[in-house]
């Protein structure tokens, strides 16, 4: 399995072969002694045969990548399989509080984002058998991905966390600060539960997370 845009190894499966692409040298020296080997490159260049291994794996990274479709076609040369973990950004607009009420500068910059417009762009690039898999995030999540903490918006006021997530760290202060401190008097009043109690007892939530399984050689 080549994992692309693998970062510190975080979504690395530990009973497969893996090897690791990532393009940052600063990533690379954060992987932990006990993972995957790896080696410095980008998704448009991988430094792989031609159906070299059996899935390529891409876990929230294309909206990094220079070229997303130039990446994906690499993922199709080098696997038989591709898999592509990604979100919707019109669901995850509607869905997901913290961007439609206090930070829609979110969504507006996702939605310019090509490799992100829909999933349309997976199926053009990933045909021609693909399966869109809703992945809801359950209220326990302990990644830091934007919306794992839709259920605990308390986690939000924390600076790391924000600057973690890359929805929020590629805003400015001068956005992001009011809608925090907007944030932070509805949850000391109570308003934020007041208008979100429902979400408190829900064991998961949809906020527009897919995962695209795409087979491109077909038996």
């Amino acid at each position: 399995m080549l994992n692309v845009g693998a970062g510190t190894g975080s979504y690395e499966p530990d009973d497969r072969v893996v090897l690791a692409v990532e393009p940052s040298a600063t990533m690379l020296a954060q992987r932990p002694t006990h993972a995957a080997p790896a080696v410095q490159a980008t998704a448009e260049a991988l430094p792989v045969a031609d159906h070299a291994v059996d899935a390529a794996l891409a876990i929230l990274t294309v909206h990094h990548w220079t070229d997303p479709g130039a990446g994906l076609a690499e993922l199709v040369r080098v696997a038989r399989r591709q898999v592509v973990l990604t979100w919707d950004p019109h669901l995850f607009a509607s869905s997901l509080w913290l961007v439609h009420e206090y930070l829609p500068e979110i969504g507006h910059r996702e939605a310019d984002l090509a490799c992100l417009n829909t999933v349309t762009t997976y199926l053009r690039q990933l045909q021609p058998r693909v399966d869109v898999i809703p992945i809801p995030v359950p209220a326990d999540c302990t990644d830091g991905f934007l919306g794992a903490y839709w259920n605990r918006p308390h986690a939000y006021l924390d600076p790391a966390l924000r600057a973690a997530a890359s929805g929020l760290a590629a805003l400015p202060a001068e956005v992001t600060d009011p809608a925090i401190n907007r944030l932070t008097h509805d949850l000391a009043t109570g308003r934020w539960h007041n208008l979100h109690r429902e979400l408190l007892n829900r064991a998961d939530l949809d906020v527009g997370y897919r995962l695209v399984v795409a087979d491109a050689q077909p038996d």
